[in-house]
């Protein structure tokens, strides 16, 4: 079967005006919010996440599905094959029996129960509800997002937006669920956007001007994403450029953070001319290799002057950062080889004074009362079988990427579950990557992912 070759939309990095942006902190807001949105869906619900689970939320989220679909709303879901796990027939089977569209990234194969396409994975969390709502975040549908699940609940966030910058994510998303994207030959420059016809959201086809959402508010956004194709380093290059242009305080909230060289250099500079330069990172980590591998960063951005929090209470999970006054941003993408290199993701870029001092006041009030700050090793007093150790593992992370691109490129299927077969079919394209093959999963179509599936979410 031949596939579509339709690129995304094209999208600018010029700033979209008149948004609302609000911060939702954890599961016990985001949740209420996202399930309420689709209760009240009129036409269209576009959902796609990393992690979806048989468990209370994820119950929750299929009986808001569900009921939309049964009353004549289109609901397309897109959940990755790694990260989704033996999901139910009957979860899955009594959504499309409703009538929701649901497919699956890239469910793969498998090798004496373990998956062998662990990399490249859709890691994005998306939700837009008629076209007019979004939601966009770090937050996977597991009941690990909320407190009463015990220490090992995550700490994270997530926006609603309202405002023209939803109709990028809706164009987006919309695209990316339906599998009709394919990634341009040619790559878009990002140092010159095309001219905007009067009245139309950047970044939008022209002719989008009648589609214009209206001004929900006073926030100017970017919606930006990464992938495998055309927008490899998207997301690194709008935090680079903040650091860059940072006058007097940086703030980066980051559950899994061994960025690349560049970006450490550009956190060192904004310290070392004067900013306030701090990063919270896990103290209580997922994965013991998580801190292992930021700690090895840490002796280096100490002694250039930034500030290093452990969150403590329990995991952290969020992607957030802010730059001085007005500069914020929300998103799926971890600071790591994974999310910077290899998996797909979508922030959103917020520039808005009250939404950054929001998120400014959340992020002070955990580091005064949830994290212990790390201070830099007494000279002479360096372990160095523990040095010659760090350097090792240091370099294995750091070349890891251009490792893994050795590998034999591996093309990611999207594949919908059909009606009463309880097998996923191989009818639509990767997620701007792959390509179109004839493909069943087992009976369960999420069966034989990895147990560990939500490391690194």
């Amino acid at each position: 079967m031949s596939a579509r070759r339709t690129a995304f939309p094209p999208r600018s990095s010029r700033w979209v005006p008149g948004n609302h942006f609000e911060l939702l902190e954890n599961g016990e807001e985001f949740f209420p919010r996202v399930f309420e949105a689709i209760a009240n869906a009129q036409r269209e619900v576009v959902l796609e996440t990393f992690i979806l689970f048989d468990d209370k939320i994820g119950q929750q989220l299929h009986a808001a599905l569900l009921s939309a679909a049964e009353r004549g709303v289109e609901v397309h879901v897109l959940v990755d094959g790694f990260g989704s796990p033996d999901l139910p027939d009957t979860f899955v089977g009594r959504l499309v029996e409703a009538g929701v569209r649901f497919r699956i990234f890239d469910p793969g194969s498998s090798f004496m129960g373990q998956r062998l396409n662990l990399l490249r994975r859709m890691h994005r969390k998306i939700v837009v509800v008629d076209g007019e709502l979004g939601f966009i975040g770090g937050i996977n549908y597991s009941a690990d997002h909320v407190a009463d699940f015990g220490p090992e609940a995550k700490q994270d966030y997530s926006v609603a937006v309202r405002g023209p910058i939803v109709a990028q994510m809706h164009q987006f998303a919309r695209a990316a669920v339906l599998g009709t994207a394919r990634r341009s030959l040619q790559p878009p420059s990002h140092n010159a956007a095309p001219a905007t016809p009067r009245g139309a959201v950047p970044g939008q086809p022209q002719g989008a001007a009648s589609q214009q959402l209206p001004h929900a508010g006073s926030a100017d956004a970017i919606f930006v994403t990464r992938d495998n194709g055309q927008h490899t380093n998207d997301i690194e290059r709008h935090y680079r450029v903040a650091l860059r242009s940072a006058r007097h305080r940086v703030v980066i909230a980051n559950a899994y953070f061994f960025p690349g060289y560049r970006f450490i250099r550009e956190m060192r500079r904004a310290a070392k001319r004067g900013v306030d330069v701090r990063l919270i990172l896990q103290g209580q980590p997922d994965m013991a290799i998580v801190r292992t591998a930021a700690s090895m960063l840490y002796d280096h951005l100490l002694r250039a002057g930034v500030h290093i929090y452990e969150y403590c209470d329990r995991p952290l999970h969020g992607k957030v950062a802010l730059v001085d006054d007005e500069w914020s941003t929300v998103g799926s993408s971890n600071l790591d080889p994974l999310s910077l290199s290899l998996n797909l993701e979508a922030n959103v870029i917020i520039r808005d004074r009250a939404f950054n001092e929001h998120l400014h006041n959340r992020l002070a009030h955990l580091m005064d009362n949830s994290c212990r700050q790390i201070e830099a090793t007494p000279p002479g007093r360096f372990d160095w079988l523990r040095l010659l150790r760090s350097y090792v593992v240091f370099h294995l992370m750091r070349w890891f990427p251009t490792w893994a691109g050795w590998l034999p490129r591996h093309e990611p299927t999207i594949t919908m579950v059909r009606t009463g077969t309880g097998a996923a079919q191989g009818n639509d394209t990767g997620s701007g990557q792959g390509t179109a093959k004839s493909a069943t999963t087992p009976s369960n179509p999420t069966a034989n992912a990895t147990s560990n599936a939500g490391a690194a979410a």
